[in-house]
C-alpha cells in the first residue's frame, strides 16, 4: 500500500520530541445558503461561529517537519478520517480541542460583531510612516482624512504617532502624544471608533482619555512594561500583533522554523499571558504582523495558511495594505501608493480564509471590494 499524505503527517509526528503535536486547518470552506445547507447536514463546520457566513468541510492536518523546505508538512481529509486518525493516534483530546476552537463563536469586538468584513482605516500622524508618511502630520489634515474614510466605509481609525517601518528608531512617547492627541480626541468626539496605534504605556493612557476605544500594539503588549496592566484596567479591546525583534532590526535576518506555525504559537503565548494578566480573550484580536520581521517567503507562507490563526478562538485582523511584499511578489520596485491592487489580493485572500478585520490605506477601494466579495459568497 502506497504511504498516505497522513502516514506522511504520523511519521513526522513520531519524529517529534517532547510530544505529538499538530494544528487543524480548516479547508473547503463554503458560504451562503450552500453553507447553511451543509452544517444543517452535519456536512460541514461553522467557521468562528460563522462569522462572515462561512462554513468548513474539510481540515488539514498540519505537523511541524525538518525535512521540508516550509517546515511543515500537512494532509487534507474529512472529519470522519480525521477522528478516526486521532483516536488511533492517541490525540484525540487535542483534536476536539482544536475544533472546538475552530468553531466556536466569536463574541462582539469593540461592539462590532462579524456578520460582515470589518474595515480598520489607517491614520499615521507621522512624518515618516513607509506609505503615508508626512501627508497627515497636520492635525486639522488627519481629522480631514479620518472624516474622509469613515464616510468610505471604516468602521474603525487606527491612530498612529509613531513609525514601526523597518528600521525606524522608537519615538519619544511625549512626541507621539502630541502628535495624536488632539486627532483622537476630535474623531472620537465625531463619533469615531478610534484605535491608538501604539507599543508605549503612557501614549495608551493618553489616547484612551481622549477617547480611543481600542489598543493595538505591533509588540503584543510586550513593548512596555505596564502596557498589559493598562489594558487590563482601561478594559478597552486589544490587537496583539506579531513581530520578530523590533523596528530597528527587524528585517536584519528573520528566520523561521516554520513561519505560519511559529507565530501561531507566539500568538498564542502572548493571548495565554494577557489571560493571566486581566485581559480576557474576548477582548482579544491577532494580527500576524506582514511585513514585521518577516522576508518575501514568510510573508506568502503566512498569508496562504492564515486560517491556522482561528485556533487562537479569537478574531483574524490583517494588516497587508501596500507592504513591501507586494511589490517583492511581482519583481518590481513598485512605489508604496501605486499597491493598491495587490493589497485588494490580499485582502480578497484573507477573506476566503476567514479573516474579519482588514486593516488598510484605501478604504473606499477595500470596502467595494469587501463588498462586492460579500454579495457573491451570499448566493
Amino acid at each position: 500500500m502506497s504511504e498516505t499524505a497522513l502516514d506522511r503527517v504520523s511519521a513526522a509526528l513520531g519524529r517529534q520530541q517532547g510530544g505529538a503535536h499538530f494544528w487543524l486547518r480548516p479547508l473547503s470552506l463554503l458560504s451562503g445558503p450552500t453553507a447553511e445547507a451543509a452544517v444543517a447536514a452535519k456536512d460541514a463546520l461553522p467557521l468562528a461561529g460563522g462569522s462572515l457566513g462561512l462554513a468548513f468541510a474539510q481540515v488539514e492536518i498540519v505537523a511541524r517537519d525538518t525535512a521540508s523546505e516550509s517546515g511543515m508538512i500537512g494532509a487534507a481529509v474529512s472529519f470522519d478520517r480525521a477522528r478516526r486518525w486521532a483516536a488511533a493516534s492517541g490525540v484525540a483530546a487535542r483534536y476536539e480541542s482544536q475544533l472546538e476552537a475552530l468553531t466556536a463563536p466569536r463574541a462582539p469586538w469593540a461592539s462590532l460583531d462579524f456578520s460582515r468584513p470589518r474595515i480598520m482605516g489607517i491614520l499615521n500622524v507621522t512624518p515618516d510612516s513607509f506609505s503615508d508618511g508626512g501627508d497627515h502630520l497636520d492635525a486639522s489634515a488627519a481629522i480631514a482624512a479620518g472624516r474622509a474614510m469613515l464616510e468610505a466605509g471604516a468602521d474603525i481609525l487606527d491612530v498612529g504617532g509613531e513609525s514601526t517601518r523597518p528600521g525606524a528608531l522608537p519615538l519619544d512617547p511625549a512626541e507621539e502624544i502630541r502628535r495624536v492627541e488632539s486627532v483622537v480626541r476630535e474623531l472620537a468626539n465625531a463619533g469615531a471608533m478610534i484605535s491608538i496605534d501604539t507599543r508605549h504605556a503612557a501614549t495608551m493612557r493618553a489616547a484612551l482619555a481622549a477617547g480611543a476605544r481600542i489598543i493595538n500594539d505591533v509588540t503584543a503588549l510586550t513593548g512596555d512594561p505596564e502596557s498589559l496592566s493598562v489594558a487590563a484596567r482601561s478594559q478597552a479591546p486589544v490587537v496583539l500583533m506579531h513581530m520578530l525583534g523590533d523596528p530597528r532590526t527587524m528585517q536584519d535576518d528573520p528566520t523561521y522554523a516554520c513561519a505560519p506555525l511559529d507565530i501561531l504559537d507566539y500568538l498564542q503565548q502572548r493571548i495565554e499571558a494577557c489571560i493571566a494578566g486581566g485581559v480576557p480573550r474576548t477582548r482579544i484580536v491577532v494580527d500576524p504582523g506582514i511585513g514585521f520581521g518577516k522576508r518575501l517567503r514568510h510573508n506568502l507562507q503566512v498569508m496562504s495558511r492564515l486560517s491556522l490563526l482561528h485556533l487562537t478562538g479569537c478574531p483574524i485582523l490583517l494588516g497587508a495594505s501596500r507592504k513591501s511584499f507586494i511589490s517583492s511578489a511581482v519583481h518590481q520596485g513598485t512605489p508604496a501608493k501605486a499597491r493598491l491592487a495587490g493589497s485588494l489580493a490580499a485582502a480578497l485572500s484573507a477573506l476566503d480564509q476567514g479573516v474579519q478585520i482588514l486593516r488598510v490605506h484605501d478604504v473606499a477601494e477595500t470596502w467595494q471590494a469587501a463588498e462586492v466579495w460579500r454579495g457573491i459568497r451570499a448566493v
